[in-house]
């Protein structure tokens, strides 16, 4: 068994905190070839991205409370469990309401990872050490993402959307043996009164009833709606409106996650010399412009690759030093309820993010403009939650 802060745990943690975001990203090529497959409508096969996010985001609420009552490590390998039980069902699916019944389990499974090893930081590292760590955690995990679409298309080329679910199914395996023989439980502080249901509740009314906590969460919440606007309408606008081949796709997707990891390092290395205050604020600030310039491009009827690609990676800058330094933020004051904590933070993450999927779906007109109108909205609504709520100028209430 290794340490919790060895470099070996921290690889693990990386990819399991990534299995959200390879879980999506990866069949994203694939996404045009299901709409042909099931004879599916589009709104229908991006129901398949909108529900993943809706069982990423109730199971959280579960996985929290139940990490901070039983420890980190039994819930982490339940999680797991599921997650392979459902990613084979995705690869072995007949019909699109099948698959989308399938990818919910999956997402039950998925969450497991971040909901988990953002508590396991938090238990590792502290407040300030985890503002660090996840930058780096961050940045790391980026790499699937980055990679994921890439690999992706080629797999729908060479073997169909099946082969796509076969290689989350190996990813899964990989993971759950990672973790029973490398990580160490870290919840020292358990809380044997954090399942019942009263406590959830009081728990969960407290951190709500934080102005700050409420602050922190908005910017990392709205920061990933807009990554999952472009997850979500991408490959339709790219591929579908401007012809690129699955391949070329996931080479645009990698270059767009290429600015989210920047951003992300950058975040890290400053982590010592900046406060999270000022990275936030100064993330938010890139990410509004991006998000402001997607949008004049899309409004003055550029409708180019490169329109979409650069702006987007500006934007994905700007998250990439937010959303790490949120978490953080939300996460550090509670040590005794880390995992409700993150919990929260992610329901309200992917439930805000569900909702843009699902708007821009039934919005979808063949333009680009659905995807980057969610976008900008993003890049605007996450920097006002924060100066609103933190009011970072403001001392903290003793």
């Amino acid at each position: 068994m290794r340490r919790a802060d060895s470099l070996s745990v921290t690889v693990l943690l990386t990819m399991l905190v990534a299995l959200g975001p390879i879980s999506t990203d990866l069949y994203l090529p694939s996404l045009p070839s299901l709409m042909q497959y099931f004879a599916a409508s589009e709104a229908d096969v991006q129901l398949t991205l909108s529900v993943f996010l809706v069982g990423l985001a109730a199971s959280q609420l579960i996985y929290g409370p139940l990490s901070d009552r039983f420890g980190r490590k039994p819930v982490l390998l339940a999680g797991l469990g599921l997650y392979l039980l459902a990613s084979s069902a995705c690869m072995l699916a007949t019909s699109s309401e099948f698959l989308i019944a399938a990818r919910f389990f999956q997402a039950l499974g998925a969450c497991v990872g971040p909901v988990l090893c953002r508590a396991v930081v938090r238990d590792v590292h502290g407040q300030k050490g985890a503002a660090r760590v996840l930058s780096y955690l961050a940045a790391a995990m980026a790499i699937a993402p980055l990679l994921g679409p890439i690999l992706g298309g080629y797999l729908q080329t060479w073997f169909g959307w099946r082969a796509n679910f076969a290689v989350l199914v190996i990813y899964g395996l990989m993971g759950l043996v990672g973790a029973v023989v490398m990580l160490p439980e870290t919840n020292l502080h358990r809380n044997p009164l954090a399942t019942r249901p009263v406590t959830i509740i009081e728990i969960y009314l407290m951190l709500a009833g934080q102005r700050r906590y409420l602050g922190y969460v908005l910017s990392s919440a709205f920061a990933y709606s807009g990554i999952f606007s472009f997850i979500s309408g991408s490959s339709f606008v790219l591929m579908g409106m401007m012809k690129l081949e699955s391949h070329a796709y996931g080479y645009c997707f990698a270059a767009v996650v290429a600015g989210y990891i920047a951003g992300a390092t950058l975040a890290g290395r400053l982590a010592h010399k900046v406060s999270l205050h000022r990275m936030i604020a100064s993330g938010g600030a890139i990410a509004l412009l991006g998000g402001i310039v997607v949008l004049a491009l899309a409004w003055a009827g550029v409708d180019t690759v490169a329109a979409i690609v650069a702006p987007t990676s500006v934007y994905l800058f700007g998250v990439g030093m937010v959303m790490a330094n949120s978490m953080a933020g939300a996460i550090g004051p509670y040590p005794r309820a880390a995992g409700a904590a993150s919990a929260l933070l992610g329901f309200t993450q992917m439930s805000i993010a569900a909702l843009v999927g699902a708007a821009i779906g039934h919005a979808a007109d063949g333009t680009q403009m659905p995807m980057v109108i969610a976008l900008a909205l993003s890049a605007i609504a996450g920097p006002l939650g924060y100066w609103l709520l933190v009011r970072p100028w403001e001392k903290p209430a003793a």
